[in-house]
């Protein structure tokens, strides 16, 4: 990844709006306080569906992907966090955590200073993907979480929202967009 030009405009909330437009994604909420903006998005992977996004963007600090992985973890809590601790090895750069609620999160940090206005929509978009890709990735492994029993419903006649985002980024991250091989 390119060192921003430190010579040229910071990247603003506008630029982060025009971005999410430009890779074909709606946010379904908006909200700004302290200089501090966020987009929530619901996006599709290609196994997934209706997965929560956050954008954070802080002009000082960094534009922030995270989800919430899973619904608050009920089952022995030392066993859930080994499985988000090797996740943590697996995933480079993308880390899981716990939230407050107790819910699972994933997340992805893009520093300020390395987000342009040229390159910004494509680092957005990777990270963006990287999270479905991720999600779609570790869908059976934390279906234990997501759906009682473990049970995954039938989402086979499901239409993906976002699917023209999902190909623009499948060549450049194959091994988390693309379907199991086992």
């Amino acid at each position: 990844m390119p060192s921003a030009d430190h010579g040229a405009p910071p990247v603003g909330p506008a630029d982060v709006e025009r971005w999410l437009t430009d890779l074909g994604l709606e946010p379904v909420d908006r909200a700004e306080r302290d200089g501090i903006t966020s987009w929530d998005l619901v996006l599709d992977g290609r196994r997934r569906f209706d997965l929560r996004v956050t954008v954070i963007h802080d002009p000082s600090l960094a534009l922030i992907c995270w989800a919430h992985f899973a619904p608050p973890i009920g089952d022995m809590f030392r066993k859930s966090y080994r499985k988000l601790l090797r996740w943590n090895d697996e995933f480079p750069f993308a880390k899981f955590g716990i939230a407050e609620d107790e819910r699972p999160l994933l997340t992805i940090e893009l520093p300020i200073e390395r987000i342009t206005r040229d390159e910004g929509q494509d680092e957005l978009g990777l990270a963006l993907a990287r999270i479905v890709g991720i999600a779609d990735r570790l869908l059976e492994e934390s279906a234990g979480w997501l759906w009682i029993g473990g049970r995954m419903p039938d989402q086979s006649g499901r239409t993906r929202r976002n699917a023209v985002f999902l190909d623009r980024y499948e060549g450049l991250l194959p091994e988390l967009v693309a379907e199991p091989t086992a």
